[in-house]
């Protein structure tokens, strides 16, 4: 047994006892068992009755909580759910300690078929847009409309700034970065990762840093932390190496349901000029263009985010013929449109609550 595997123990007993994870005002967070894995899943009261359901995926090293800003934006015109994948956020880890790409999308599917909720409106960021990909792809009876930001797909030319990720995967980088890394301070990590995924990240509020420092702080207690980031990444990396019907870019071509793309011209992660190709490789896609985005545009710029999908939503209800949801008044300090670009593709078990 490597460094980097957990004992073939059940995850419920290697849970440590740690802080509870954050729930903002109007969010409440249950737990939900399944066969082989138990998740975390964050939800918000919808504005009224009878909204379609969606469910958010997460990217590495995420968790539910990423996706707050843009449920709170859309909760008047989707049912949200956000999930933490196994092994991240609030959800242990899957008792098979497969984090491969697959094993996270059988593990999105589990819930759906569980909650009944399809089909959704799936939204995916990062490796969750990878994720998201592959349910798509195989279960389209699952899938409404997709919504991909920033997805994790297989680059021939990987950014520089990218390659640090891509070695965690590597059997015992984890245990040696943790070494190295000791002394390193939670708002350090923090402001590390945010200046790795934010396009500016001036742009974080001081109560949002202290939020996460206090996430991070918590997540650093869990002895499967480091396991369940370096599979995964290594789960990623594996997926990019796929070739035939099992390859990301060919299962984005089998994708049936009306895609969003959203992608950040200062992405350090994912390569803006992968942009086009999703848009071409996508059957039934639309392009949105942030020129100052990161990786994260969905907790970056979400009014304009959601802007966009309610413009999707817009499209799809026009052509079932379907009312139409007045958009939410702006509020104040909405990024200007002058700094979004949008381009046409090929056309359109048992739970414990808490809150």
């Amino acid at each position: 047994m490597s460094s980097t595997e957990l004992p073939s123990v059940s995850a419920t007993s290697v849970l440590p006892r740690v802080a509870l994870v954050r729930v903002a005002e109007g969010e409440r967070l249950r737990s939900v068992g399944l066969p082989g894995v138990t998740l975390s899943v964050r939800s918000r009261p919808p504005a009224r009755e009878g909204l379609p359901p969606a469910l958010y995926v997460h990217g590495l090293g995420g968790s539910s909580q990423n996706w707050s800003a843009l449920m709170s934006e859309l909760d008047h015109v989707v049912d949200g759910e956000a999930v933490d994948l196994p092994g991240f956020g609030d959800s242990p880890p899957p008792d098979d300690g497969d984090y491969s790409v697959t094993g996270h999308a059988r593990a999105v599917i589990r819930y759906l078929d569980a909650a009944g909720r399809g089909p959704v409106h799936l939204f995916g960021n990062s490796l969750g847009g990878a994720v998201a990909t592959r349910v798509s792809a195989v279960r389209p009876d699952l899938v409404r409309t997709l919504t991909l930001v920033s997805p994790a797909l297989p680059e021939l030319r990987v950014q520089r700034t990218a390659v640090p990720t891509a070695l965690l995967g590597l059997p015992g980088v984890a245990p040696l970065f943790t070494r190295i890394t000791r002394q390193w301070s939670a708002e350090q990590r923090v402001r590390g990762v945010m200046g790795l995924c934010y396009g500016d990240p001036g742009r974080v509020t001081p109560e949002s840093f202290e939020y996460a420092v206090e996430e991070l702080e918590r997540r650093l207690r869990l002895p499967y932390f480091w396991d369940a980031m370096a599979r995964s990444a290594r789960g990623l990396v594996n997926a990019y190496t796929l070739g035939g019907q099992h390859g990301l870019w060919r299962q984005a071509e089998r994708v049936l349901a009306p895609t969003l793309l959203i992608y950040g011209g200062r992405d350090l992660l994912v390569g803006y000029r992968m942009s086009q190709k999703a848009a071409r490789s996508f059957r039934d896609s639309r392009l949105l263009s942030l020129p100052d985005a990161g990786h994260v545009a969905m907790m970056e710029y979400p009014e304009t985010v959601a802007g966009a999908f309610r413009e999707l939503l817009r499209d799809i209800r026009e052509l079932d013929g379907q009312p139409i949801p007045a958009r939410r008044p702006e509020g104040p300090g909405e990024p200007g449109s002058a700094d979004v670009a949008v381009e046409a593709g090929h056309g359109l078990g048992d739970t414990d609550e808490r809150s």
